[in-house]
């Protein structure tokens, strides 16, 4: 066994497959690091990442773990481990021409073992084969006997029966066929990285592999953004596929610019001629469409929570399970009140918010949402869950008007720039309803809240703030609507 040569090359195999996604992207990791700019998204799925991959191990509790502290001693450690009878070994560390290797899961099997790599997604990405390739090929190199290669993902048909029990939540997929070619061509791919990292900075132009299989994160460094908040690009455009590109290329750098025999979609049309005019359109039609809605009228937001390892018995993986609900009644018009539901993150929240929102939208009215395919699925699958709330959510989901399409079929203002979202939408006809000074300001940092909420580590203290800041984000929501809705009415 040669020692550890890994930091000496700089490779690993994560590095390898940046390498095999873009030499520039591994060059720019070694040498540029102060460049990397690595999202709250990116943070989340490796957390993700890690929770899936210690829950695989739990299912196999005579399993040992090899510390990976030291990795000089982990070669060590999993090479004495493999010397000895047949265990179950998580990340066993092995090595070959300078390049390390850490295997989620190694299975004894009568042939050797079964080498599986856990992967937290719901199906075998392609990107997992070269992956695969890697680790089989260090594994062949170090004279590990393979009988199988696997790559354990979620199957995302499992249900969570509770009480802990997870078996039955990853599917095995043997992959040992489709890379057998493969592995051929990885000694190459070593010694393309070294001679990428050896050299200067690669000259790769911005293109598809910045995106593919994972959004690089010197994106800014090699194509520095176009920011739509300035002035007006042609990336306004809405749905504008290839087009904004093409009028770049042509040397439009402003979409007022753009001649208006360029764009023949109804949409862009009147999204240029509202930027070029700089005028506010708003179409009567939509205040008739809402002239003839009675009162009381109920306008409600959902906030859900999509954990890729189920918590609560009788839900999937990566199941949209709601939590919260802000719920304002207008009784008549310009008369207000507000109610709001957040489940305590302790136990299952579904029925008590099923319960709470039948109770909240009464028998009669419209209720009002903005994008009514997400309120609607997540209702429907309560009332699927729970037969005996269903004909109270079922009748509510009758009641359901949309303030989206209307919206986007009637409303356009310069500064949504091509968005009918509900914060593009606000500001221009709310301005002191902004959402950049609440504490909660997306849906991704509701999930984040309510999953610090469950943990059982967080401090009370916390966990009230937290709630807090989540009722005021889904509050700001409903009100968001609210004054929508009266703008199209009454125009003010």
């Amino acid at each position: 066994m040669n020692s550890i040569t890994t930091k000496r090359h700089g490779l690993s195999k994560s590095r390898i497959l940046l390498h095999r996604q873009c030499p520039k992207r591994l060059w720019l990791k070694i040498h540029r690091p102060e460049l990397e700019e690595v999202d709250d998204g990116n943070q989340a799925r490796f957390a993700t990442g890690t929770y899936v991959g210690e829950l695989a191990q739990q299912l196999y509790p005579d399993g040992v773990l090899i510390d990976g502290d030291n990795l000089a001693q982990a070669v060590i450690d999993t090479q004495a481990i493999l010397a000895g009878e047949k265990r179950i070994i998580f990340e066993a560390t092995l090595q070959a021409d300078g390049l390390l290797i850490r295997a989620d899961l190694l299975l004894p099997d009568h042939d050797g073992y079964r080498m599986v790599e856990v992967k937290s997604s719901t199906s075998v990405k392609d990107y997992y084969l070269t992956d695969a390739a890697i680790q089989s090929w260090v594994a062949k190199q170090a004279e590990l006997s393979l009988s199988s290669v696997e790559i354990a993902h979620i199957d995302n048909s499992f249900v969570y029966p509770g009480g802990g029990d997870y078996q039955g939540l990853f599917h095995y997929a043997d992959i040992s066929e489709q890379i057998s070619s493969m592995q051929d061509e990885v000694p190459d791919w070593i010694n393309a990285a070294r001679e990428t990292l050896a050299g200067d900075e690669p000259c790769i132009s911005a293109g598809s592999q910045c995106a593919e299989p994972f959004t690089c994160p010197f994106m800014s460094y090699c194509s520095p953004r176009i920011d739509v908040a300035d002035g007006y690009p042609p990336e306004v455009l809405p749905r504008g596929g290839k087009l904004p590109a093409i009028l770049r290329a042509e040397g439009y750098i402003d979409l007022r610019d753009v001649p208006e025999e360029r764009l023949d979609n109804f949409n862009h049309q009147r999204v240029w001629r509202v930027t070029k005019s700089g005028q506010t359109e708003l179409n009567p039609k939509a205040g008739e469409i809402l002239a003839e809605l009675p009162y009381p009228r109920y306008y409600i937001d959902f906030e859900t929570i999509n954990p890729a390892v189920p918590v609560w018995a009788g839900t999937r993986p990566y199941m949209q399970v709601p939590f919260q609900w802000s719920c304002h009644i207008e009784t008549a018009k310009g008369v207000m009140t507000h109610c709001a539901f957040l489940a305590d993150g302790q136990s299952d929240p579904r029925r008590p918010f099923a319960m709470s929102l039948i109770d909240a939208v009464g028998m009669s009215g419209p209720v009002f949402v903005y994008n009514a395919p997400f309120e609607r699925s997540r209702m429907q699958e309560l009332a699927e869950y729970y037969p005996d709330l269903a004909p109270a959510l079922e009748a509510a989901i009758d009641r359901i008007v949309d303030l989206l399409p209307i919206a986007r079929e009637h409303y356009y203002h310069p500064d949504m720039r091509g968005s009918w979202s509900i914060k593009a939408v606000l500001p221009t006809i709310a301005p002191d309803l902004a959402y950049d000074n609440l504490e909660v300001a997306n849906g991704g940092m509701a999930q984040e809240a309510f999953s610090e909420i469950m943990h059982p580590k967080t401090l009370p203290e916390r966990s009230q703030q937290l709630s807090d800041a989540l009722l005021l984000y889904c509050e700001r929501d409903t009100l968001a609507m609210v004054r929508i809705a009266h703008y199209f009415e009454n125009g003010s």
